[in-house]
C-alpha cells in the first residue's frame, strides 16, 4: 500500500494539476499549453495535419486538398480575397461607426470630421470606400470563375443560389451605404436608384415609399439605411457566408481540373493545407490589403459638397454597380428595363444549375476548347454590337418608343439572340449543352457590362453621349 500512494501523486502532477513550489516558468507554461494544447511550429507532415485539425480557425479546412485546385490560376483566390475585403470593410465601419451621426442635418458635418479632424479617419475612411468597391468586382470575379470551370454542378448546385444570396446583400450594402454621407452625389444617386421602383406595374410607388420611407429623401430613409447597412446586412452576411463555406466543405472543396494522362489519383494526388494552401492564402490576403491601404492613401473617398434636395446634379446617375439598369432606361420602355429584362435574367441566373447538364466535364476554364472557343466568339459579339445598338437608338430614336418598340420589340430580338446564339454553338460548333449555355450566358454577361461602361464613362450632361474626357 504504502508503494502506491507516491504513484498517484505522481500521476496527478503528470496530468497538469497544481505542483507545490512550481516557478514562474513552469507556471507560464502551464497556463500557454492549456491554450494551444500542441506546439505552433509543426516540423513533420504529421504535426501540421494535427495542428490543421486541432487549431480553431485552421479546422475549418481540410487538412489535406487537391493537388490540382493549387495552382494559382485555377481560382486566382477570389473566394478568400472577398473573406478579406469583408473583414477590412468590418474593421473600417466599425471605427466610422464611432463618429458618424445618421442625421440629415449632422450626417455631413460628421464625415467632414472624420476626414479632417479625426487621426487617421481619412485612410480609414478610404480603405473603407475601396474595399466596398472592390468587393463587387471580386465577387463578380469570383461568379464568373465558378461558372466558367462549371462549379455549380452536382453536390454544388444550392451552393450557387447561396452565392447569389451573398452577391444581393454585398450590393445591397453597398447601397445603403452610398447614402450615408449625405452630399450630393449621395444624394442624386439613391434618388435615381430609389426612383426606378416607381417604373414597376401596380406596387412601384408602394415599394418606392418602402426604400424611402416615405414620399421623398429624408431623416427616415437615412436612419433606415445606416440600420440596414449596419446591422440587418452584416447578420446576414456572416449567415450567408457560414453556410457558403460549410457547403464547400461539404461538397470537397472547389471544383478540380480533369486529372492529365498519367497524374496521379486519390490520396497520392493530395498535399497538405498547411503549408501548402496556408502560406499562399496569406500571401494574397497581405497583398489585398496593402492595395486597399495604398488605393485609399492616395486616392481617398470621394466627399462633393452637402446634399440639396433642391438643386440635382447633372448628370444624375446611380451607383456604378446600377448603371447598367439606368442605361437599359435611355433605350427600353421603363417596365422592360426595371422589371422584365432585369427578372428574366435574375431568375435564368439563379436557376443555372438546374437549367444545365449535370453529367459533362467540369474544372476545366470554358469547360474545353470548344467552350473556350464559342465564349470568345459570343463575348467579342456583345462588345461589337451593343455599342453599335445604342449608337443607333441614340440616332435613330432618342429614347424608347413605346411598349411595342420599346419592350415587345427589343425583348423578341434579345430572346432571338440568346436562342440563335445556343444553336448555332450546338450546330456549327458542336458544343455541349453547358458550352452552349454558357455562350448564350456570356452574351447577355458582356452587353449589360459594356452597357454599364457607357453609363460610368460616356453619358456626360442630361445623359447625352460624350468621350470620356469630355465629361
Amino acid at each position: 500500500m504504502a508503494a502506491v500512494q507516491p504513484a498517484r501523486k505522481a500521476a496527478t502532477v503528470s496530468e497538469g494539476g497544481p505542483r507545490h513550489g512550481a516557478g514562474p516558468r513552469q507556471w507560464f507554461e502551464r497556463v500557454w499549453r492549456s491554450i494551444f494544447p500542441r506546439p505552433l511550429q509543426a516540423r513533420t507532415d504529421r504535426e501540421r495535419a494535427a495542428l490543421t485539425r486541432f487549431t480553431f480557425l485552421l479546422h475549418l479546412r481540410p487538412v489535406m486538398v487537391p493537388a490540382r485546385t493549387l495552382p494559382w490560376t485555377h481560382t486566382f483566390g477570389l473566394g478568400g480575397s472577398s473573406l478579406v475585403l469583408i473583414t477590412l470593410l468590418a474593421a473600417t465601419g466599425i471605427l466610422n461607426q464611432l463618429v458618424y451621426q445618421p442625421v440629415p442635418g449632422v450626417a455631413y458635418d460628421s464625415v467632414v470630421s472624420i476626414q479632417d479632424q479625426v487621426p487617421f479617419g481619412a485612410l480609414v475612411r478610404g480603405v473603407h470606400w475601396w474595399s466596398a468597391n472592390l468587393l463587387v468586382v471580386v465577387l463578380l470575379l469570383h461568379v464568373a470563375r465558378v461558372f466558367l470551370t462549371g462549379g455549380y454542378h452536382g453536390a454544388r448546385q444550392f451552393n450557387w443560389v447561396i452565392g447569389c444570396g451573398l452577391l444581393a446583400a454585398v450590393l445591397a450594402n453597398n447601397f445603403t451605404g452610398y447614402l450615408l454621407p449625405w452630399d450630393q452625389l449621395a444624394y442624386w444617386a439613391v434618388t435615381i436608384s430609389t426612383a426606378m421602383l416607381a417604373y414597376l406595374p401596380l406596387v412601384g410607388d408602394t415599394l418606392q415609399q418602402v426604400a424611402r420611407g416615405g414620399p421623398e429623401i429624408g431623416t427616415q430613409t437615412l436612419v433606415s439605411f445606416y440600420t440596414i447597412h449596419t446591422t440587418i446586412v452584416p447578420v446576414a452576411l456572416i449567415v450567408l457566408m457560414g453556410f457558403h463555406f460549410w457547403r464547400v466543405r461539404r461538397a470537397g472543396g472547389v471544383v478540380e481540373p480533369p486529372a492529365a494522362p498519367g497524374e496521379a489519383e486519390g490520396d497520392e494526388a493530395k498535399r497538405l493545407f498547411l503549408p501548402d494552401l496556408l502560406l499562399r492564402e496569406v500571401v494574397q490576403a497581405l497583398v489585398i490589403v496593402a492595395v486597399v491601404v495604398v488605393l485609399a492613401a492616395l486616392f481617398g473617398a470621394p466627399l462633393d459638397e452637402r446634399a440639396n434636395p433642391g438643386m440635382s446634379t447633372n448628370p444624375a446617375k446611380a451607383p456604378w454597380y446600377f448603371m447598367g439598369f439606368q442605361e437599359l432606361l435611355i433605350h427600353l420602355h421603363p417596365t422592360f428595363a426595371v422589371l422584365v429584362f432585369p427578372l428574366l435574367a435574375g431568375i435564368g441566373f439563379l436557376l443555372l444549375p438546374y437549367l444545365t447538364a449535370d453529367d459533362e466535364p467540369a474544372g476545366r476554364w470554358f469547360l474545353s476548347p470548344t467552350g473556350r472557343r464559342t465564349a470568345t466568339l459570343a463575348a467579342v459579339a456583345a462588345l461589337m454590337v451593343t455599342p453599335l445598338l445604342v449608337i443607333a437608338d441614340e440616332l435613330l430614336s432618342g429614347g424608347p418608343s413605346g411598349l411595342i418598340g420599346g419592350g415587345v420589340l427589343p425583348l423578341a430580338l434579345a430572346a432571338g439572340a440568346a436562342a440563335g446564339s445556343f444553336v448555332l454553338a450546338r450546330r456549327r460548333y458542336g458544343a455541349s449543352v453547358n458550352e452552349a449555355v454558357q455562350a448564350v450566358v456570356i452574351l447577355v454577361a458582356v452587353a449589360f457590362a459594356v452597357l454599364t461602361l457607357i453609363g460610368v464613362w460616356f453619358r456626360g450632361e442630361g445623359m447625352a453621349l460624350v468621350w470620356p474626357w469630355q465629361r
